[in-house]
């Protein structure tokens, strides 16, 4: 182990394979980091069921871990409760929308009740992470990952990315 590093300052170092530009942590998919003695176990939640990424996500905290000299590395899929785009920090957000993909948007606040699952685009536009505009339109509700379709500007003209809500 490097001294004074902790191993949860490792773990926030790792980036997400999908979404490069964000760490697991900066996602909100890592949940916890706990060392005891010589034994570090990680854990974090997938953005949804079934996601491909998370074989990857395991590999690389083991190796960022063990690069760091934490010999005994563990990492645990916790899935309750499940992931939410409103665990995606606020940095996080600034970061997708500064690599050119609109950010999902948050729940509406106050939350007094369940949030309604909508299936489906969601009636309220996308803004353009190019120039701010509202006048967006929909392309495709399937991007290159299931968690982000593919809108048009009609401002800019500029296609982009969104992170789906959830």
């Amino acid at each position: 182990m490097t001294a004074g590093v902790t191993a949860r300052a490792v773990a926030e170092t790792v980036t997400d394979p999908e979404l490069p530009m964000l760490t697991l942590a900066d996602l909100g998919v890592l949940r916890e980091v706990a060392e005891d003695g010589g034994t570090v176990t990680v854990s974090i939640t997938p953005t949804y069921t079934g996601c491909p990424a998370m074989d990857t996500m395991r590999d690389d905290l083991v190796r960022a871990l063990h690069r760091a000299g934490f010999r005994d590395a563990e990492v645990r899929i916790v899935l309750q409760p499940a992931w939410s785009t409103d665990w995606i920090s606020a940095a996080g957000r600034r970061k997708l929308a500064a690599a050119g993909i609109a950010p999902p948007r948050g729940a509406p606040r106050p939350v007094t009740g369940p949030i309604p699952l909508v299936l489906g685009p969601s009636p309220d536009p996308v803004r353009c992470p190019h120039c701010g505009s509202g006048r967006t339109r929909l392309v495709s509700y399937f991007g290159a990952t299931a968690c982000r379709s593919l809108h048009r500007c009609e401002a800019c003209r500029e296609p982009f990315e969104h992170v789906k809500e959830i």
